[in-house]
This record gives C-alpha cells, sequence and structure tokens, in this order.
C-alpha cells in the first residue's frame, strides 16, 4: 500500500531508502525471485577473504523484501500515533493502520458476516455469523497467547506434539490439554485427531491447534481435513500459518479454519508484528489481553474509590498501547508484494530449489533428511538433516566460517518432535558445540537449510557444494565451544 493511497499529501516523494537489487544473473527462476535486502552482504571467512552471505535461515526470520523496506521508508516521515490524534499526520497513520488490516483480512481471503443460513452448528452454534477480526499483535507465539487467555474456561485443547513452542506451550494446562502423538502420516493425523476429539469428557467447548507447514521437516499439514474432523466433533480449530504464509496461499475460507496466526518476520517484514484473524466471538467475550489506553472505552471512578472500565468489542479489545504501524504497514506490503508475485510461481521455484538439495546431496549416504510423512511429503523451503560423524553445531559452524553459509542448528524450538525424529539416533556427545541434554539423554541436535521467494539459486547450490566438501574432506578449520556453541578457533 503506497502512503499516497491513504490520503498522504501531494508533497510525499517517492520515498527509496535503498535502491531496489537488481535481479540475480544467472538465476534460473528469476521470474519468482523477489529483491531483498543483504543479499550482496559481504561476510569474512575464517580461511580468508570475503564472500556474498548465503543466508538460508529463513525459517527463523526472513529477510526484508526491498519492497517493504521502500514502503516503510516512505512512510517514515509521516509517522504518527494511530487512533486518538486529531493532526494530519495522526490520521493519516490511522487510515495506514486501519487499510492495513484490510489489506491482511485480503490476503488471508477472511469471512465476511454470514447470513443467517450459512452459519453452523459445529463451530459454536446456530444464528447469524460474524465476520472475522483481523488483530495486530507482536508475533505467531504472541498470537496463540492472546487465544490462549480468551478460551473459555471449560475449554479443552488438542495438539500435536509435533507443534512449534509458539503453538505447544500457550495452551499448558494439565487436564484441559490433550497431546497427541507424532503422526508418521496425514491420515494418521486426521484420524487421532478424530479418536481423540469423540472419546473426550465432558462433551463441551475444544480448540485444534495445528501447523500448517512444520518448521522442522517442512512438511505441509492436512489442514483442510482437520479442520473439517474438528468442527464435525463440535471443535473449534486454529492454524499456526508462521511457516505456511511466506510459501503457500491461505485461505481462512477455504481451509475453514476459525483462526489463523502468522509473524511478519518470516513474511518478509521484520518490523515487530504479528496477526491473529478469526472469529470475533471469544475475543470479545474474554478481558483484554493486554489492559490499557485503546483497549478501554470508556474508564471511571465509583464512589468506592474502584474504577469501572467497558472495554471495546472490535479488534482494539486486544490492541492495548499504542499500535506499530509500521510493523502493521510493513506486513500489508509484504502480503500484496507475495500476492502480485503469485503463490504458484513462488511455490514452483522453491520446489526447483529443494529438488536441487536433494539430488545434490543423494549420494552422500552421510546425509539423512529428517520427515514424518516421508521424503516425498509435499512440503515448503524446508529441509532438517543429520550427518554422520558430524555434531550439529560443529556442522554449522563450518558452513559459515569457511563458506559464509548461514543456517540453523540445534531443536529449532520443537523439542518433543526432533526427539521422535532423532529418538533413536542421538549424536555423539563431547564434540564441539554439543548441546545440552535432557536429563537422562544424550544429546540431540539437526541441522536446518530453509529459503524462500529471496533465495537465489547460487546460495543454494554453494550449500549443496559445501555439505559434500565438508563431509569428503572434513572441516578446514579449528573450532571450540565457547558459551555453548561451536565457533573458530582464533586463539592460534
Amino acid at each position: 500500500m503506497s502512503v499516497s493511497a491513504v490520503s498522504a499529501p501531494a508533497t510525499v516523494p517517492a520515498v527509496s531508502a535503498v535502491t531496489p537489487a537488481p535481479a540475480v544473473a544467472g538465476d534460473r527462476f528469476g521470474g519468482a525471485l523477489l529483491p531483498v535486502l543483504g543479499r550482496d552482504v559481504a561476510v569474512p571467512l575464517v580461511t580468508g577473504g570475503e564472500i556474498g552471505h548465503a543466508a538460508l535461515d529463513y525459517a527463523a526470520s526472513a529477510p526484508a523484501l526491498q519492497r517493504v523496506w521502500d514502503d516503510v521508508a516512505a512512510y517514515a516521515p509521516y509517522y504518527g500515533s494511530v487512533h486518538r490524534g486529531a493532526g494530519h499526520l495522526s490520521r493519516l497513520s490511522t487510515d495506514l493502520f486501519e487499510s492495513a488490516r484490510r489489506t491482511v483480512a485480503e490476503f488471508l481471503d477472511c469471512r465476511i458476516e454470514d447470513s443467517p443460513g450459512e452459519a453452523r452448528s459445529g463451530k459454536g452454534g446456530g444464528g447469524r455469523r460474524e465476520g472475522d477480526q483481523v488483530v495486530f499483535t507482536r508475533s505467531t507465539t504472541d498470537s496463540l497467547n492472546l487465544l490462549a487467555a480468551a478460551l473459555p474456561d471449560d475449554c479443552r485443547v488438542f495438539v500435536f506434539e509435533t507443534e512449534h513452542h509458539a503453538s505447544l506451550l500457550p495452551w499448558r494446562g494439565g487436564s484441559r490439554v490433550t497431546l497427541l502423538d507424532a503422526p508418521d502420516s496425514p491420515e494418521q493425523a486426521v484420524r487421532s485427531l478424530e479418536h481423540a476429539l469423540a472419546d473426550r469428557e465432558p462433551h463441551g467447548p475444544a480448540l485444534v491447534c495445528v501447523t500448517g507447514a512444520s518448521n522442522v521437516t517442512g512438511e505441509l499439514w492436512p489442514v483442510r481435513e482437520l479442520a473439517a474432523a474438528a468442527h464435525a466433533h463440535g471443535a473449534r480449530i486454529v492454524l499456526d500459518a508462521a511457516q505456511l504464509a511466506p510459501h503457500r496461499a491461505v485461505s481462512v475460507r477455504d481451509l475453514d479454519v476459525d483462526w489463523v496466526a502468522f509473524s511478519g518476520h518470516k513474511l518478509y517484514a521484520p518490523f515487530g508484528s504479528g496477526v491473529l484473524a478469526g472469529r470475533a466471538d471469544w475475543l470479545r467475550q474474554a478481558e483484554p489481553y493486554l489492559a490499557g489506553g485503546g483497549a478501554s472505552r470508556t474508564v471511571t471512578r465509583r464512589e468506592d474509590g474502584a474504577l469501572d472500565v467497558r472495554w471495546h468489542d472490535g479488534a482494539a479489545r486486544h490492541e492495548a498501547g499504542s499500535p506499530n504501524v509500521i510493523g502493521a504497514h510493513a506486513i500489508a506490503s509484504a502480503c500484496e508484494a507475495l500476492r502480485e508475485a503469485g503463490f504458484d510461481a513462488l511455490a514452483a521455484r522453491e520446489e526447483r530449489l529443494i529438488r536441487t538439495v536433494r539430488a545434490g546431496l543423494a549420494d552422500v549416504p552421510e546425509v539423512r533428511f529428517l520427515s514424518l510423512f516421508g521424503d516425498d511429503a509435499p512440503r515448503v523451503g524446508v529441509l532438517s538433516f543429520v550427518v554422520d560423524g558430524w555434531n550439529s553445531s560443529h556442522f554449522a559452524a563450518a558452513l559459515s566460517a569457511e563458506y559464509g553459509i548461514g543456517v540453523r542448528d540445534g531443536l529449532f524450538c520443537a523439542h518433543p518432535l526432533l526427539r521422535a525424529l532423532l529418538g533413536g539416533d542421538p549424536r555423539t556427545p563431547g564434540e564441539c558445540g554439543a548441546p545440552e541434554a535432557a536429563s537422562g539423554e544424550r544429546p540431540l541436535d539437526a541441522i536446518r537449510v530453509s529459503f524462500g521467494a529471496g533465495t537465489p539459486d547460487e546460495h543454494v547450490e554453494r550449500f549443496v557444494r559445501a555439505v559434500r566438501e565438508l563431509v569428503r574432506d572434513g572441516a578446514r578449520w579449528s573450532y571450540r565451544t565457547v558459551a555453548g556453541r561451536c565457533v573458530p578457533d582464533t586463539s592460534a
């Protein structure tokens, strides 16, 4: 959304803080490659010289799209307080913030208000159904904690042990939470959920939480089928789309989920905002997630000295404090950029990069990729693996120090899932950077490579060459452990 789209003054310049990056030379699928910041950053190699940094940790935080940066830079001089200011910049900022909310709703294909005949009793009773709300939060983690705070007191929660901690930990509550075992196929996931929901006692309100794409294996989960199972048993469902939304179109309406949560920093908009979008009723009935200005409609003092507060009913109820208008604007800009690029083209290019990794390492028996549903399962650009004879921290450190490649190692904030995938294959303890193990366990860890709309072919091809060379020849440098991390030993 350009600033001019929200009635900016005619004098607003076409601000571009950074000259847009040119297309990557030699990229065979450049039509779907989006310019991102940091692509030309040079990093030092421990063996001498510099090389362009290959950022292959998109699953943690994706770089900012050039377009997002330019849109934020264009708006920044006109920043003002949102909702409560009378000045022109405040009114412009309020328009921009609410425009971002509409853009996100369109990006997620949120539902408009149903007619009386379209409401379904399986989703919380008959009668007229409200349209979806878009609430701006700080991240996926914040969004799911918000929803957890809004659950009815007697609500049961069903969640697979395979979830990221952001969608696994907010629901802790003893008997209220049913933790489902890691499935070995999409079909088993649906069957497991159906059985758990059918057997629940009492048969009151229930919520299912499921990821759209695993942050460990990249595998796509059967969201539509899980939603159908949840609704058939009178439960609601929230989709953790943190890893899905940057890679695939997410339609609340088509997937038939009740809520969806995602983070700006994984959607090429790392400016501190996230989204929770979906049904309004539980959110409206709950106490505000944060109490403060903006969430309150009126505050009065009674004769006994206590305060009476009337809270807002809409999204503002859970957006206390000064809204992060820059973060919201950045998310909206990213949504528009991805939609215009076309998810079909982005996904096709990403699938080619996945094949490049798999084909390039197919004849390296020391490399084993991790998977729940099988190597051929559909996935986004996230692959995790272990290398025989290597501690993962040591391997990741060598990729960075000797090849300028940034990946992730460890348990990826998904400890139960990694234990399920690696339970029979622990890494050798005592090596450089060996991770801290749980009580009674040997160390477990893995390496994750992840990429997306801004990843040039060269980065992925360099990664494949580096893995092959490290497995064949070993590291060219010595490494030591510092504060639990494996780092190059520069003491000599």
